[in-house]
């Protein structure tokens, strides 16, 4: 930070089409680096005044990764295969990651991902799904509500709770529901 960069890419490695993990053995959770980062952030812009923001890449697929990412400490977000997957994606319906020697022969691993809605869905809705794959902005607002936060800057001190079943859940009701009558 005190270099003078911009902003600090965190996570990179985790997508879907990256191959960084593999080729470099690396493994640790974004949410980790958010916490240990964001004490260094917070004591930068103390001492100097600038804000340095803090972008998480790899491996959102739903809404509520995203919505885990801000409230440990990032200000944004790469969303490539979800991105890739709207009908106006320039990679139609196909995703690599970003390790490129030329533009032509991505290193990445290239991926189908297909396309599904437009991007306004995916980021505004309305969504068709109930998996949490659209309307992006919708799960942002109402997690940021749930949390009593305003601004993404007070969405960073949620506090967070560790829930490893958080997916699976409640979904038995849920899946049962489909064969109950009411």
């Amino acid at each position: 930070m005190k270099e003078g960069i911009s902003g600090v890419l965190v996570g990179v490695g985790p997508g879907a089409a990256c191959t960084s993990r593999e080729v470099l053995g690396r493994r640790r959770p974004a949410n980790y680096r958010h916490y240990r980062l964001r004490r260094s952030q917070r004591r930068y812009f103390k001492d100097s005044g600038r804000y340095v923001p803090i972008i998480t890449d790899g491996g959102f697929r739903k809404g509520g990764d995203v919505c885990k990412a801000i409230a440990a400490g990032a200000d944004g977000v790469m969303l490539g295969s979800t991105f890739a997957q709207a009908k106006e994606s320039p990679g139609h319906g196909y995703h690599w990651g970003m390790s490129t020697p030329n533009p032509v022969l991505p290193r990445g691993t290239r991926i189908k991902v297909g396309t599904s809605v437009s991007l306004e869905q995916i980021l505004f809705g309305p969504t068709s799904v109930t998996n949490g794959t659209q309307n992006f902005v919708g799960a942002i607002r109402t997690a940021m509500g749930f949390c009593g936060a305003s601004t993404i800057s007070e969405m960073h001190n949620a506090e967070m709770v560790i829930a490893p079943s958080i997916t699976t859940e409640g979904k038995s009701w849920q899946l049962a529901g489909s064969n109950c009558r009411a």
